[in-house]
């Protein structure tokens, strides 16, 4: 085979293959943390197997999720911490399949960036299989990009995509929600991963860097105060919905807050009635909100607030829901009620206090 005259290679033009091939070895043994039953296989073939009959489905309905992590990364690649953003990727998909009523079977994520550092990428991939794990689903696959040109420097993007099932005739919402079912909050962690393009708007204009310490939280500096990796329900809320029959519909709380988001997995005869005053905002919440001067409003449809998801409950089942999750280690508080539907898809009472 002849070499070309100008003797110019791929590396030359910016892609290493070699560091794409190390990555992948030092990877290998974070994927093996997430094999389940119906996963065992390796990574590196061209495509990713999962056996359904295997993980004990006898009729599924496959449920199929994908996300990112948004303007977040921006803050993990400025302040050099890569290992907490694989958790947000698997959130953001996984407890979307949850809301559904599906268990998380496998993921496969996709990186992209302008020069593989593989130490970065294995970073990257740690928080990825701890978010599996936490998940209790398969990372069965991925794609590495290095794609010199199109990313800056340094940086790079994340995207994840998830497939969990349900058996057929028990998915999420049921079609029995009524008046006076109770709404439950599970509390979230912090700002999980959406509005941060606010976040930094916000950072930029108080002067402060990613290092110094979070005015919200001590002990912590800035940027690892507001990478706090977004949370998980996915088993407490799968051990809530098989141990009480009792979870009528769940609402991720995502971009869009209540408004957007409650409204999803309701019909148009209801609507959600929430008591502000019971929402117990963490303290990021109310200095984002001193500090770039944000209406309530605003707050509401663009964070969480405080409540990463919602349950929707039979009353009478309301006590039994809430110790289940609260056993499972969520801090579950109710909010609010099921309403007859006359104009908006959401309506507050009270004030929240951030």
């Amino acid at each position: 085979m002849s070499e070309g005259k100008n003797g110019l290679t791929y590396a030359q033009a910016g892609v290493d293959i070699d560091a794409g091939n190390a990555m992948v070895e030092l990877i290998k043994p974070l994927v093996r943390q997430t094999r389940r039953p119906g996963a065992d296989g390796e990574i590196g073939g061209f495509g990713g197997l999962f056996d359904l009959k295997a993980a004990g489905f006898t009729d599924p309905v496959l449920v199929a999720a994908n996300d990112g992590v948004g303007t977040k990364v921006k803050i993990a690649i400025e302040s050099g911490i890569h290992d907490t953003v694989g958790i947000d990727l698997v959130a953001m998909c996984v407890n979307d399949l949850v809301v559904q009523g599906a268990e998380p079977l496998f993921f496969l994520d996709y990186f992209a960036t302008g020069k593989l550092d593989p130490q970065q990428g294995a970073a990257i991939v740690k928080g990825i299989a701890q978010g599996c794990v936490m998940a209790g689903c398969a990372l069965i696959g991925g794609e590495t990009a290095e794609m010199p040109g199109l990313y800056g420097k340094g940086d790079y993007d994340l995207a994840g995509f998830a497939v969990g099932a349900a058996e057929r005739g028990q998915m999420l919402p049921t079609d029995d929600i009524v008046e006076g079912d109770v709404i439950l909050g599970l509390a979230s962690s912090g700002v999980h991963s959406n509005g941060f393009s606010l976040v930094r708007r916000i950072v930029e204009k108080t002067g402060l860097s990613w290092s110094d310490e979070a005015p919200f939280a001590p002990g912590k500096s800035l940027a690892e105060a507001l990478l706090e990796p977004t949370r998980i329900y996915v088993k407490p809320l799968l051990q809530a919905i098989r141990n009480t029959h009792g979870i009528k519909a769940l609402a991720h709380i995502t971009g869009g807050g209540f408004p957007d988001n409650i409204p999803r997995v309701l019909t148009e005869d209801w609507a959600a009635e929430i008591d502000l005053e019971a929402i117990d905002a963490p303290p990021v919440f109310g200095w984002l909100q001193k500090a770039g001067g944000v209406a309530d409003l605003e707050m509401l449809r663009t964070f969480n607030c405080g409540v990463g998801m919602i349950a929707v409950v039979a009353a009478g089942q309301a006590a039994q829901v809430a110790a289940v999750l609260t056993e499972a280690g969520e801090a579950v508080t109710p909010i609010g009620r099921i309403c007859p539907r006359r104009d908006a898809g959401v309506i507050y009472r009270g004030t929240i206090d951030l």
